[in-house]
């Protein structure tokens, strides 16, 4: 009996091993079932963290191209309203004037570019030369008597330095500089 009572504590005892072993295996598998979980939940957050970044990253490139293409925009806009600004249309009727096929059509320049002036007296400054912030100035004319220069010399207008403007748009001194 006592041999009975042993085997069976002996299978017993066995079987609480295996299942011991078993729950390990099986307690095991979960824990490692259990990270796989984790480690694919990291890798999608990871993945959207990425996809995130690279729309965050192609929105600002989108901004930064959207921001070049209306400064230049900007810019070819500045571009034709200088060439419509009263410097440049006077610089035209300069080079109208002294490029003039006949007296004529010289004169006629002559008329349109004095539509931009206060008066056909409007003081005209030539710079000859600058040192240190002192300007050097030839002798003061008018704007007719320089235009008039311009159609009997037929020679390039010096450059355009700086203009004076009324209240009404119109120009009330010219400062040329020598070329």
């Amino acid at each position: 009996m006592n041999a009975i009572r042993n085997s069976s504590r002996l299978i017993m005892i066995l079987m609480v091993v295996m299942s011991c072993a078993m729950s390990c295996k099986s307690k095991k598998k979960a824990m490692e079932a259990q990270a796989a979980a984790e480690k694919a939940k990291m890798e999608q957050q990871e993945a959207a963290l990425r996809k995130q970044q690279e729309e965050e990253q192609r929105r600002k490139e989108a901004e930064a191209q959207a921001k070049l293409d209306a400064e230049a925009r900007e810019r070819e806009r500045q571009a034709n309203a200088a060439s419509s600004a009263p410097a440049a249309r006077l610089s035209k009727y300069f080079d109208a004037i002294s490029n003039a096929g006949s007296p004529t059509s010289a004169n006629a320049s002559i008329n349109e570019a004095l539509s931009l002036f206060s008066s056909p007296d409007t003081p005209l400054l030539i710079v000859i030369s600058e040192e240190n912030g002192q300007k050097d100035y030839d002798r003061p004319t008018t704007i007719q008597k320089y235009l008039n220069y311009l159609k009997d010399q037929k020679k390039k207008a010096d450059k355009i330095s700086n203009l004076q403007f009324d209240g009404s748009g119109k120009i009330t001194e010219v400062e040329l500089r020598k070329n």
